[in-house]
């Protein structure tokens, strides 16, 4: 079997592409937990960085064992990029955790608070004063996942709003709709999510 492997292949190509399979694993891995650790999440963060680090335990390895090639160098590099960019994408899509949603509008925002209300969002609404006037301010606290149904609604009923997005870490209190699980159930079969 071995006069069917060429060593050439197997070094200049084979184990290269397993470094770089091996680095974009351990790195999405790696992105995914530290994004899960900035927003809490203490059962499903350090399950994946045991599996980030016997991953990239396994690439350096490699890479240690043939330090006179230079395709294994690159094949580091270019996983470690590449997994960056699917953590992200990843992370994107799970869309955990909470954010909170600022709107100012001059527009009367009573139809968006109205539909936003009527859709189970719990909406805070003030009146304030902008640089050019009277605005009315309204703050959310949403899922992430409910973030492209927020956005779709603010532009529809007050287009020219102006709108601002940020992480939120720990919420008290409030109301909220039902609790959306999509992303524990992608990792039920890891751990079971303890509830409080």
């Amino acid at each position: 079997m071995n006069d069917f492997i060429n060593p050439t292949v197997v070094t200049w190509v084979v184990i290269p592409l397993l470094i770089c399979l091996a680095r974009i694993i351990d790195v999405s891995l790696g992105t995914l937990r530290i994004i899960l650790v900035a927003r809490g999440q203490k059962v499903v963060a350090p399950i994946l960085g045991f599996f980030e680090v016997l991953i990239w335990l396994l690439a350096i390895g490699q890479v240690m064992q043939n330090l006179t090639n230079i395709a294994n160098y690159l094949a580091y590099a270019l996983g470690f990029a590449i997994g960056n960019f699917i953590g992200i994408f990843l992370e994107e899509k799970l869309a955990i955790g909470k954010i909170i949603v600022r709107v100012v509008t001059h527009r009367d925002a009573s139809e968006l608070v109205a539909f936003l209300r009527n859709n189970n969002f719990s909406i805070t609404m003030v009146n304030a004063e902008g640089s050019t006037g009277l605005v009315h301010l309204l703050f959310t606290v949403i899922k992430r996942s409910q973030l492209p149904f927020m956005d779709i609604h603010i532009k529809r009923f007050n287009p020219k709003a102006f709108y601002t997005v940020e992480d939120v870490r720990f919420v008290s209190g409030g109301v909220f709709t039902v609790t959306d699980t999509r992303w524990r159930s992608k990792f039920s079969t890891l751990v079971r999510v303890k509830k409080k």
